[in-house]
């Protein structure tokens, strides 16, 4: 198991890697006239790319999502998930660049309303009403979860470079590598056994500390590179034990999901690891924190 895990986590940070160097090098380029008119840039704005590929992987996360709804035995419809969380990503991407202050929370909120009442209206279209306060329930967490908190990424890409996403996302991993091997090694104590039995105080301290000095020196390269907006070594070691707590709740909080559908995986689409909200736990919850703690800091 663990030769497979290093196998595919090799594959996926060469795929993460190429896919924000390709961000990076659309990033600037100019626009068709007809796409320049309509979007009101004259080049592809940051986070093109990635923007495209967050869509598909929300997209599997929500199908992931609606089907441990089904264990449950809650009519969740994959179509309606992938939907609520497609404009949870929308609005969370696109209206904090056009509109400001109270309306870009009115807009928001709206959008939660109007997933909230569609929801209602497809899970009753068979002129039933069973199930459809847990359906629109799982409607909504799919609009939150995979919409809004993903969206925090490319919040933080549209005002800072491609390689500052990168560094959040390798002190978030780092947690999980720290931990796992320092709870395999010490481990003895249970963070929440009636939760994740497998997880230790010892292994959440190993990750910290492995988080803070990863931070610190991700932040350190960054300087040395010129990265505009990036934070100093003391402000990533602060990140690294921010990211470690946020994103080992996060892992929690997928796991709590897990445990009530009764599977040990969200899914199958990452080999060796399970699905791919098994992959993106921890960093789904750290996005916000991460967003906030760069926008403060700089």
């Amino acid at each position: 198991m663990l030769h497979k895990r290093l196998i595919m986590g090799t594959l996926l940070i060469a795929g993460l890697v190429l896919g924000l160097w390709l961000d990076e090098v659309v990033d600037g380029l100019a626009l068709p006239g007809f796409l320049a008119d309509l979007l009101g840039h004259e080049t592809f704005p940051p986070g093109t790319v990635m923007f495209v590929i967050v869509i598909g992987l929300s997209f599997e996360a929500a199908r992931e999502l609606a089907a441990m709804l089904g264990r449950k035995g809650i009519a969740a419809s994959a179509r309606v998930s992938c939907g609520a969380a497609l404009v949870g990503l929308l609005v969370s991407t696109f209206v904090p660049e056009a509109i400001e202050g109270t309306e870009a929370v009115a807009v928001v909120a709206t959008a939660a309303a109007v997933v909230l009442f569609a929801s209602m209206v497809f899970h009753s279209r068979r002129q039933s009403v069973e199930g459809v306060m847990a359906a629109t329930g799982g409607t909504l967490l799919a609009f939150v979860y995979l919409g809004l908190m993903f969206g925090f990424l490319l919040a933080i890409r549209r005002h800072h470079e491609v390689w500052t996403v990168l560094w959040v996302l390798i002190v978030t991993k780092s947690c999980d590598i720290g931990a796992y091997f320092t709870g395999r090694a010490i481990g003895r104590h249970k963070l929440i056994p009636w939760l994740s039995p497998g997880k230790t105080w010892e292994g959440l301290a190993g990750g910290m500390v492995v988080a803070s000095l990863v931070g610190a020196g991700g932040a350190w390269l960054l300087d040395r590179s010129g990265v505009v907006g990036g934070p100093g070594p003391l402000i990533g070691a602060f990140a690294g034990l921010l990211f470690a707590n946020v994103g080992q709740a996060g892992d929690l909080m997928a796991s709590m999901l897990k445990r009530d559908a009764g599977v040990k995986d969200s899914g199958t689409a990452v080999p060796g690891m399970g699905g791919l909200i098994d992959v993106l736990d921890s960093p789904l919850l750290v996005f916000p924190a991460a967003y906030w703690l760069l926008t403060l800091a700089s």
